[in-house]
C-alpha cells in the first residue's frame, strides 16, 4: 500500500515527531529506560563478545584515553547494550529501539554538552521514529531482515538531529541517508554468531553520521521508505506504509514499550511467565512424572527459537524449550541459566517439549505476545498456564523499583562500581544540566 499524502513519509514522521508535546511524566518514564538500556550496556561489558567489542575500541585506532570518534562510541555502546538480552522491545515494531537509540543519543549528546531534558526529548523522538518505521515493514522482512538493525537507524539519526538542532530539511536529509544503510540478517542465528550485538551498535553508527553529515548539509533521497527504490520496495514485501503514521494521536511510542525481566529473547518471556506460574504446582514433580509438554505460541517465536538443542549460551537464550524447562524446573531465569552446567541441567526436560503455533496467539501478534504452557503428567493430570503479554509489558510493567533493581543487579553484574549512585544519576535527568560520565572502559 502507499500513503495518501503527497508529502513524504519521513517528512512526515519529522514533524509529527516534532510536533508532539513531551510531559513530565514523559521525560521521567524516559529516564527509566535511559536507565534500562545503560545498565544493560555496562553489564554487556561482562561477556565474551564484550570483551572483544572493548579491546576493539582499546586497541584499535580509536583510544578511549584519546578523543573518541562519536560514530565509533555509539557503535561501541550500542553493541554492548544488545549482548545479555535484557534490553527493552516494542512489541507492535519488533524493535529493541533503547540499544539504538539511548547509545546513539548518549554520545552526541555527550559531545554537544546538551542538558538532561534535551537527552531525554532526543530519547523520545528516536523511540517515535524506529518503531513507527517498525510497525509498517510486515512479518515477511522480519523472516529475514533483523528489524532493530533495519529500523534503527532512522531512530538513531532522528535523536542525533534533535540535539544537534537540524531543522526540518536537514533532519530528512539525515533521515533519508540513515536509512540507505539500513541493514542487518538474521543467518548468524544458525551458528549463534555475535552479529547481532553488531546490528545494533552499526543502527546507532549509521544514524549519528547521517546526522552529523546532515548538519554540513549533506543531503539524503527524501522518499527513502515509500519510494519505488525506497527501504519498503527493497525489503518488505507484504509492508504496510500506511501504518507507519498510524494512531499518530497516541502516546509517545516509548510508552507502549516493554521492558525486560528475564535474559532471553523476548518471544520466550510470556512462556516463561506461564511456565513460572506452574512451577508453583510442579516444582517438586521429576522427569518421569511428566509425561509431554507444550508450548502454543504464534510463528515469530516459533521461526526465532523452537530449538529443542542449544549448543551455546547464546542459543540458549533463543531457545523456548531450554527457557520454559528452566522455567519449570528451577523457578526462575537469570543470568547464570545459560551457561554449560545450566544447558545440560535442562537438556532432558528441553529435548522432550513441542512447540506450536496456535491461535489465539497466532493472529494476535504482533499486537499481543502471547503463550500457553501445558504440562501433561503420567497420570493423566493436566496443568496449564496461559498468558495474552508477558510481565514487562505496558499492561503488566515493571515498576519503578523493579527497573531501578533490575538496573542495579545488570550494573554489578558489569563490574560497576558505584550502581546505586550511577542509577540516582539517571533517574534524576529530567532536571539535569548535564549527563552524568558512564564507565564504558572502566
Amino acid at each position: 500500500m502507499t500513503p495518501t499524502s503527497d508529502i513524504p513519509l519521513t517528512r512526515q514522521l519529522v514533524r509529527h515527531t516534532r510536533a508532539k508535546a513531551a510531559s513530565s511524566d514523559d521525560l521521567a518514564m524516559a529516564a527509566l529506560f535511559v536507565l534500562d538500556a545503560v545498565a544493560n550496556m555496562l553489564g554487556g561489558r561482562n561477556s565474551e563478545p564484550g570483551r572483544k567489542l572493548l579491546r576493539w575500541a582499546g586497541n584499535g585506532p580509536h583510544k578511549p584515553t584519546a578523543p573518541f570518534d562519536t560514530g565509533a562510541h555509539a557503535l561501541l555502546m550500542g553493541a554492548l547494550t544488545h549482548i545479555l538480552e535484557t534490553d527493552d522491545l516494542h512489541r507492535a515494531s519488533v524493535v529493541h529501539p533503547g540499544c539504538v537509540v539511548v547509545p546513539a543519543a548518549w554520545a552526541v549528546a555527550m559531545r554537544e554538552g546538551s542538558t538532561g531534558p534535551d537527552f531525554l526529548r532526543a530519547v523520545l523522538e528516536g523511540f517515535e521514529l524506529t518503531t513507527r518505521v517498525g510497525m509498517g515493514v510486515g512479518p515477511a522482512h522480519y523472516r529475514i531482515w533483523h528489524n532493530t538493525a533495519t529500523c534503527g537507524p532512522y531512530g538513531s539519526a532522528m535523536a542525533a538531529a534533535t540535539l544537534l538542532g537540524l531543522d526540518e530539511d536537514a533532519t530528512v536529509d539525515a533521515l533519508g541517508n540513515a536509512g540507505s544503510q539500513s541493514s542487518g540478517l538474521w543467518e548468524f542465528l544458525d551458528t549463534g554468531a555475535m552479529t547481532k550485538h553488531l546490528h545494533a551498535g552499526h543502527a546507532a553508527q549509521a544514524g549519528v553520521q547521517a546526522a552529523d553529515l546532515a548538519a554540513l548539509g549533506f543531503t539524503g533521497p527524501p522518499k527513502i521508505l515509500e519510494g519505488p527504490r525506497g527501504f519498503f520496495a527493497a525489503a518488505c514485501p507484504d509492508g504496510d506504509v500506511t501504518q507507519v503514521m498510524s494512531r499518530a494521536d497516541g502516546p509517545w511510542q516509548l510508552v507502549l514499550t516493554s521492558m525486560k525481566p528475564w535474559p532471553s529473547c523476548r518471544h520466550t518471556h510470556p512462556a516463561i511467565d506461564a511456565a513460572l506460574e506452574l512451577h508453583q504446582t510442579l516444582h517438586h514433580a521429576g522427569p518421569d512424572d511428566i509425561h509431554a509438554i507444550t508450548v502454543e505460541t504464534y510463528r515469530a517465536a516459533f521461526d526465532v527459537c523452537d530449538r529443542p538443542h542449544a549448543n551455546s549460551e547464546y542459543e540458549a537464550k533463543f531457545s523456548l524449550q531450554h527457557c520454559i524447562a528452566t522455567a519449570l524446573h528451577d523457578g526462575d531465569v537469570t543470568l547464570g541459566s545459560f551457561d554449560d552446567a545450566a544447558r545440560l541441567k535442562a537438556h532432558r526436560m528441553a529435548s522432550g517439549i513441542e512447540v506450536k503455533v496456535v491461535d489465539p496467539y497466532a493472529s494476535a501478534y504482533p499486537r499481543d505476545w502471547g503463550s500457553a504452557v501445558e504440562v501433561v503428567m503420567t497420570d493423566g493430570t493436566v496443568h496449564r498456564a496461559a498468558r495474552d503479554c508477558a510481565k514487562g509489558d505496558p499492561e503488566a510493567p515493571l515498576m519503578p523499583p523493579d527497573v531501578v533493581a533490575k538496573a542495579i543487579g545488570l550494573m554489578e553484574f558489569g563490574g560497576v562500581a558505584e550502581p546505586q549512585a550511577l542509577a540516582e544519576a539517571l533517574i534524576a535527568l529530567p532536571l539535569a544540566e548535564a549527563l552524568p560520565e558512564l564507565p564504558v572502559f572502566a
